[in-house]
């Protein structure tokens, strides 16, 4: 036995349409909360046919303010940014263009700047070599590139 929704169409359209203009969401966020309350498919796809069609949602717009806040304030790597948009299931095209708008000397800063926090951090740390491991573990948990955290990272360690 199905029990019951746990709102109308219309209040569920209304609630959607605050949390899309309150904060930019993506469609597996919004299909998740509509599971919760309990809606079937064919009410879904009418709920976010209808949030696309008059700009609520919009998942180009999604990955762009995805991107620039793992960017800006987490100081994310790519490799991380892309595993968790495959995770909200953004398209390859919508990931492509919001990878594509890092600004490269902002990217290279955030990774200079953890590269130098980690080292500075295992400053009791006296063996070179597991210090180096350390910090090439660290940027890579970070979803940077190895060859970025190479070129990065080794110039840490010349004596």
């Amino acid at each position: 036995m199905l029990s019951e929704r746990k709102y109308s169409f219309l209040e569920a359209k209304t609630k959607l349409e605050a949390l899309c203009a309150y904060q930019e969401r993506c469609s597996s966020e919004l299909e998740t909360k509509l599971y919760q309350w309990r809606f079937d498919q064919e009410d879904m796809d009418r709920l976010l046919a209808h949030l696309i069609s008059n700009n609520f949602l919009n998942e180009e717009r999604f990955t762009e303010a995805f991107v620039s806040g793992k960017i800006n304030i987490k100081k994310w790597g790519k490799i991380k940014i892309c595993q968790h948009l495959k995770q909200k299931r953004i398209s390859k095209y919508s990931m492509d263009k919001g990878i594509s708008s890092i600004d490269p000397e902002v990217y290279i800063s955030n990774l200079t700047e953890l590269a130098e926090r980690k080292y500075l951090s295992l400053a009791s740390e006296k063996d070179s070599y597991a210090k180096k491991v350390k910090v090439y573990r660290f940027l890579a948990s970070k979803g940077y590139e190895t060859d970025l955290i190479k070129d990065v990272v080794d110039p840490l360690f010349i004596d």
